[in-house]
């Protein structure tokens, strides 16, 4: 298990959705918290909301970059082990989807997808490795999806590149394994987060028939800090209500 007191915690998607319920949880658990995201505005009121929420909130950190940059990425994992010494979690939450029929599908908005929920899970995992594996049983979560398992018409785009997500969930216990690292991905159904709703409006999906983004950050939390158990590189799905 991963508990506070000192250890740190890289969440990317922290200025919005289960990315910032995810940082907020686990600031509130005593972490150190990276917060990693595209918009500086939104990182910002994530701290906003955990400095409101609590009286002496731990260190937060905001790392404001593009995940689907190697480099980019490679320079934030440098800066929390220089600012912090060390990584403990690395929490993959950011994602990207978009209704695409199989017709529709452009090589653009295959990259885009397939970068933002999956390469972007390569490059941190692989440049956070070194350093996870001096940790004291450090843990890589992944963000998967329920479409891994039953897409959704026009979600197969997205489906299939978190298909990828949970085999390379797999692969990162298998291989982390004689390093103490764990892995474990999450796979919820529809989270009302802003993604989704730019997809379907509530008289498509109505809002009682979706999960809170801190349903989902509840279990990851879990995950980290060994409330929940898990078999290495499993997949745990979350269905809606």
């Amino acid at each position: 298990m991963v508990n506070g007191n000192g250890s740190v915690a890289i969440v990317t998607g922290a200025g919005s959705g289960i990315g910032r319920a995810t940082a907020m949880r686990l600031a509130k658990a005593g972490h150190t918290v990276v917060l990693v995201g595209r918009t500086l505005a939104k990182l910002h009121e994530t701290i906003r909301q955990v400095e409101d929420e609590m009286a002496n909130p731990p260190r937060l950190a905001v790392q404001h970059m593009d995940i689907t940059d190697p480099h980019a990425v490679d320079t934030l994992i440098d800066a929390t082990v220089e600012s912090f010494g060390h990584i403990d979690a690395l929490v993959n939450v950011a994602g990207y989807a978009s209704l695409k029929s199989v017709s529709e599908i452009s090589p653009d908005a295959w990259r885009k997808t397939v970068d933002t929920n999956l390469s972007s899970v390569v490059y941190l995992t692989q440049a956070a490795w070194s350093h996870l594996a001096r940790a004291d049983n450090a843990i890589v979560v992944n963000v998967s999806s329920m479409a891994s398992k039953e897409p959704f018409p026009g979600l197969g785009l997205y489906a299939a590149a978190k298909i990828g997500v949970n085999m390379l969930t797999k692969v990162t216990a298998n291989e982390g394994k004689d390093k103490g690292i764990r892995a474990v991905a999450v796979a919820p159904g529809a989270v009302e987060t802003p993604m989704l709703r730019d997809m379907f409006d509530t008289a498509m999906l109505p809002e009682d028939k979706t999960l809170t983004p801190d349903d989902v950050a509840s279990l990851i939390t879990a995950c980290i800090t060994g409330e929940r158990s898990f078999e290495p590189g499993e997949t745990i799905f979350l269905a809606s209500p």
